[in-house]
């Protein structure tokens, strides 16, 4: 079933709402809840606490946007589920991050003075490096055999968080029970920001995962000046690889064809504020790939989903070209012109046929 808009009161009232992470992202959608919603945002780390209190902005990761006066900042995890025992927590850290930060929530949950749990919405896109799972799926493992299991989702699709903070239309995805969907309609579904509602985690995990790996092959598509066709070539053959690993791995087709899929994947392959389209721009002017990463100071997860989206191509047998010259390109093996040579080199084939 594709996702389908879900409408909602105009006067609704707010949800109480605990921000786990003060990214860019994390940050920009706690500044969009605070327009209905009382709303705090965790960090681990107190210098970035007292550094968001005194400036009033996230001058690291969302410079030049204020942080609204009734937003909440804190460092103390306790008191960001007391805030949202009647809400919802949204999971804004990195996948790198997302098992460390479900096992402290469990571990909290246990305490039989500790709120109930409440639902969980997860940001991250992209695979758990060495386990290959997805975002939900990491998170519903630390959970499997808790007495209480709180309802879990995604939210996904085309959103710079820069346009978020500023108030910019955008249109995203929430996947999961209708517990999850419900309770995040509920907080973002207003001003600017539409939120419709899906049942594939899924395709809306692999739509998040794969298309950062693509835009790192626009990137050096676009680097190397291949043009705006070579652009929209590997985005349309991109999509082919995308939605035939999510259907491997149980997705629906047609989660491809809306935001979380080729909506999600247009925009990080053209887009400016692209961080793994700008990895591929830096790799095809021969800049090595530790440099790049050091410059950019900014999680790009293409970087790390590549190599488990190749994995699980190989074990499913797929053929995911696309990716696996991206790898190569990636571990070292090849140049960028090597890794487009390559491309072109392939023989001919059916568009319709089962591979790019």
């Amino acid at each position: 079933m594709p996702a389908a808009a879900v409408p909602t009161p105009m006067h609704a009232p707010g949800l109480p709402l605990a921000v786990l992470g003060a990214g860019a992202w994390g940050s920009a959608l706690a500044v969009h809840a605070c327009a209905r919603n009382p709303v705090l945002l965790w960090a681990r780390d107190p210098q970035l606490v007292r550094q968001l209190r005194q400036r009033g902005e996230n001058s690291r990761y969302l410079p030049e946007i204020a942080l609204p006066d009734s937003l909440r900042v804190e460092d103390s995890l306790p008191e960001a589920l007391r805030h949202a025992a009647a809400g919802m927590l949204v999971l804004a850290v990195p996948v790198a991050a997302l098992r460390s930060v479900a096992l402290a929530l469990r571990r909290l949950w246990q305490d039989p003075q500790a709120p109930r749990p409440v639902p969980l919405l997860i940001l991250a896109k992209g695979f758990e490096q060495g386990s290959a799972l997805l975002p939900h799926e990491v998170v519903e493992e630390v959970f499997a055999d808790a007495d209480e299991r709180p309802p879990i989702g995604l939210l996904s699709g085309p959103s710079f968080a820069l346009e978020v903070a500023r108030g910019l239309p955008a249109a995203l995805v929430a996947a999961g029970s209708s517990a999850v969907r419900d309770a995040a309609v509920r907080a973002l579904h207003g001003g600017a920001l539409r939120i419709y509602a899906s049942e594939d985690l899924v395709g809306v995990g692999v739509g998040g995962a794969v298309k950062n790996v693509l835009a790192i092959a626009c990137g050096i598509s676009d680097g190397l000046r291949q043009g705006a066709n070579a652009r929209a070539a590997l985005i349309t053959r991109g999509l082919a690889e995308m939605a035939r690993l999510g259907q491997a791995l149980g997705a629906r087709h047609e989660t491809f064809m809306g935001l979380s899929g080729v909506g999600d994947l247009v925009l990080t392959c053209t887009g400016d504020l692209s961080r793994n389209r700008r990895v591929g721009l830096q790799l095809a002017a021969g800049k090595d790939l530790p440099g790049v990463m050091r410059q950019l100071g900014h999680v790009a997860e293409g970087v790390h989903a590549a190599r488990t989206v190749r994995e699980l191509a190989r074990r499913h047998q797929l053929r995911m070209p696309i990716t696996e010259q991206v790898c190569e390109l990636l571990d070292g093996r090849v140049d960028a012109q090597a890794a487009l040579r390559a491309l072109l080199a392939r023989e001919p084939r059916a568009e319709a046929e089962g591979e790019a």
